[in-house]
């Protein structure tokens, strides 16, 4: 089993350089494969961080032993997955690493806080609306009935992650757009006193719609990761209504799943 590893810093003082690989080439996986899955491991694990450069494509080529092309494929597999960014006069460089989320009854932003990810949010929408069918049927209230619209576009490292959508009760408490721009949804609600018991959810993809993609950063018909979910207080009373998209490029749900006994 032939192995290429390295630590040592060259003279282009990348950051790629610090990073530890090892290639089988006896394996039958592709090495342009292996390598974007060390490189895409370094992002996650945050020994390449955003903003980081990887040097040219040469200079990684003759490091490692491997021809251009195969460094050039492997590069490519993680720009086209929006880990890595080619930048004129600048070179490849580092965007962020995917956001994988927990499935349980948290917050994106206490998610994204958690990983490091430095959440930033705009309000678009913070206003009364009437309920639609939908709507009115998630928080048990009558059709038409007003309810508190939330409309926020989430952001990680100036780049946009999903685009949120929420209805509440509108006697629920009061939502200042400042505030939600400084923190989560969730946590005004905790702070409010309202206890977050459990929630309904439903998770699916499509592709996004010219309007989402531009909001988004996307292509037109790029995918999209979809969530809606229905959350309760502990008296089983509806809370909060919202329904989410994410760009897949960027985000992942994170499952465990159990055998019953």
């Amino acid at each position: 089993m032939a192995k290429t590893g390295d630590r040592t810093r060259a003279a282009s003082g990348s950051a790629v350089d610090t990073v530890r690989f090892a290639l089988d080439r006896a394996s039958p996986v592709p090495l342009y494969y292996q390598l974007a899955q060390q490189l895409e491991a370094a992002i996650e694990h945050g020994a390449l961080a955003p903003g980081d450069l990887l040097g040219n494509e040469i200079d990684l080529s003759t490091r490692l032993g491997l021809s251009r092309p195969t460094v050039r494929q492997a590069i490519q597999s993680l720009v086209d997955k929006g880990l890595l960014v080619r930048r004129r006069g600048v070179g490849t460089q580092v965007v962020h690493s995917q956001v994988k989320r927990p499935l349980e009854l948290s917050s994106l932003y206490d998610d994204l806080e958690a990983a490091g990810q430095g959440p930033a949010t705009h309000v678009v929408r913070n206003e009364r609306v009437p309920a639609t069918a939908d709507v009115a049927a998630a928080l048990g209230i009558a059709e038409g009935a007003e309810v508190t619209l939330l409309e926020r576009l989430r952001s990680t490292h100036g780049q946009p992650v999903a685009y949120l959508c929420n209805y509440l009760p509108p006697a629920l408490l009061d939502l200042a757009t400042e505030r939600l721009e400084e923190t989560g949804l969730y946590r005004l609600l905790r702070a409010a006193g309202i206890t977050l018991h459990s929630a309904r959810q439903t998770i699916g993809a499509r592709s996004a719609t010219a309007e989402e993609a531009a909001r988004l950063t996307e292509k037109e018909g790029a995918a999209l990761l979809t969530m809606q979910r229905t959350a309760y207080d502990d008296t089983g009373r509806p809370v909060e209504y919202g329904t989410h998209i994410y760009r897949a490029s960027r985000y992942a749900f994170d499952f465990q799943l159990l055998v019953r006994p």
